[in-house]
């Protein structure tokens, strides 16, 4: 890789586009010498296929990727041509999303072709720039039913113009970012599709059964038994305290979970700290439930089925119940965090209620779960809280890389 140059803050001038390095120009998109727009068209549906006829055709971004397009559908008639490189940018709803063009392509008009001369411009290097600028095109589309811009709005965009040489450079930094956010991307799925296939087996079958039996909640080991959410834990209920007394919220430190916070997990299972806190007073007078480290809390409101284990005591509000294991020495929460988990749609589908589903304390309770020797929760729950590690590993790792970009 060539090096790059790093500008100095005396080296920028204030442009209308902001501030960029000296000597650097502005150009308009619709400047011919250096970019062509074709505006897309739809041709008659009639001749739509999938049968490899004509070109692929691409109707708005719907099979847009992170770079690439996937398209399904080919065109046997194509009235509008996006060539191998174009930039491809939905101009109807939504505007602004940009892919790169891997090959000929047919294309309607949800998106128009930005097709730079590559003697004068970089596409890749523009690539990016309009996806940085996504915002600012989202905001010029026009319309009540839905957003879209014209080709009048494409060519008065204005753009920074690099020496070409730097154009490349810095798009081939930005393109192996993308890559390794790819590469990123592949593994996080792998370890989802991991996790998936683990929580179904283990959390059904366990480890090293051979004898089964048909129960309530389906085949299971032999040796475990099926209890209801009852018999192992005590149900806790939550509210909100007035939003109208400071004293409840100013300088508080007591954690107050709500379905917010279990949804910013994104299937991790401990927690430590809610986004608001609630003072002692609140937890004196409004009659909440403190829960110890080690208890779960299941939202049950809109929506339902978000499960955490708490690492650190808390309360919680009306949209959320909380799981106190009843024989602490037989329970281990987190191999029922993860069962609820799988038990997802079992519990939105128990769940009543027009405007919003709700899952009533009544029903949870009821609700049956696999009851195992303590120490096979304990062995299922360290498998798939290791692959959750993994999973937070490679999530962690992907949002360096994006703040890279």
């Amino acid at each position: 890789m060539t090096s790059i140059k790093f500008y100095k803050e005396t080296n920028f001038k204030e442009t209308p586009i902001g501030k960029i390095p000296k000597d650097w120009e502005i150009i308009k998109l619709g400047d011919t010498r250096r970019a062509k727009i074709i505006m897309g068209q739809s041709p008659p549906s009639s001749t739509y296929n999938k049968d490899g006829e004509g070109l692929p055709f691409l109707q708005g971004k719907l099979e847009f990727g992170m770079i690439y397009p996937s398209p399904t559908v080919y065109c046997s008639q194509p009235l509008k041509i996006a060539e191998k490189s174009d930039i491809l940018i939905s101009v109807r709803a939504p505007v602004g999303d940009v892919n790169i063009a891997p090959y000929r392509l047919c294309i309607g008009r949800g998106l128009a072709a930005i097709r730079f001369d590559s003697k004068e411009a970089s596409s890749w290097f523009y690539f990016y720039y309009l996806q940085k600028i996504k915002h600012f095109l989202e905001n010029l589309g026009k319309g009540s039913t839905f957003k879209a811009i014209n080709k009048g709005d494409l060519e008065d965009l204005r753009l920074p113009f690099p020496p070409l040489s730097e154009q490349h450079e810095i798009a081939e930094v930005l393109y192996c970012v993308d890559f390794a956010i790819q590469r990123v991307d592949e593994a996080i799925a792998r370890a989802e599709r991991l996790k998936k296939g683990l929580m179904q087996h283990l959390l059904t079958k366990g480890i090293g059964h051979k004898e089964y039996k048909e129960t309530p909640i389906g085949k299971i080991p032999k040796q475990w038994e099926v209890k209801k959410i009852d018999d192992l834990f005590k149900v806790e209920t939550g509210t909100t305290p007035s939003t109208k007394e400071p004293q409840y919220w100013n300088e508080g430190n007591i954690n107050w979970f709500t379905p917010v916070d279990l949804s910013k997990l994104n299937e991790k299972i401990l927690i430590k700290e809610s986004i608001r806190k609630i003072t002692q007073k609140a937890l004196k007078e409004c009659n909440l439930t403190l829960m110890p480290r080690g208890s779960i809390i299941l939202s049950t409101r809109a929506p339902v089925g978000y499960v955490a284990v708490l690492g650190k005591e808390g309360t919680f509000n009306q949209g959320c119940k909380g799981l106190l294991p009843k024989k602490e020495k037989r329970i281990y929460p987190f191999f029922y965090a993860y069962y609820l988990l799988l038990q997802k749609q079992r519990l939105e589908n128990l769940s009543g209620g027009s405007t919003f589903k709700e899952l009533s304390k009544n029903m949870l309770e009821k609700f049956k779960v696999p009851y195992p020797q303590l120490k096979e929760q304990q062995k299922i729950a360290e498998i798939l809280s290791t692959v959750d590690k993994k999973l937070e590993l490679e999530r962690s790792r992907k949002a360096r890389l994006e703040r890279i970009k």
